[in-house]
């Protein structure tokens, strides 16, 4: 019996490794808004709130391991800033992502926040 079958597993690995490389570059935050996407619905309208385990909170606990270090939680802030900004009517629904999933991100996602503390 297989837990996982060769494409799979080596798609999980080109994921993750795209994923590395798209935290070391600081300037791009595509990675945060494509992984975010997963949340559109509870983002646009509220429902259905995001619960471990979902899709969505899949996204965040990745992103949640971004924040490992303090370069790359300021760069994770400053793209969650960046999308509060772009998307400001979603302001609050974005900003309890990481509190519906239980993900700590050492920030607070807030328009307010200081990302470079």
């Amino acid at each position: 019996m297989r837990l996982f079958s060769p494409v799979l597993l080596s798609l999980f690995l080109l994921l993750s490794a795209l994923c590395s490389a798209t935290v070391e570059n600081a300037a791009d935050c595509v990675a945060v808004g494509t992984l975010i996407s997963s949340c559109t619905e509870f983002v646009n309208y509220g429902y259905p709130d995001p619960i471990p385990g979902s899709s969505c909170c899949d996204a965040m606990t990745l992103l949640g391991t971004y924040s490992d270090s303090s370069v790359k939680r300021m760069w994770l802030c400053n793209c969650f800033i960046d999308l509060i900004n772009v998307y400001n009517s979603n302001a609050t629904a974005i900003s309890t992502l990481s509190g519906f999933c239980g993900i700590v991100l050492g920030f607070t996602i807030d328009p307010n926040t200081d990302c470079n503390l």
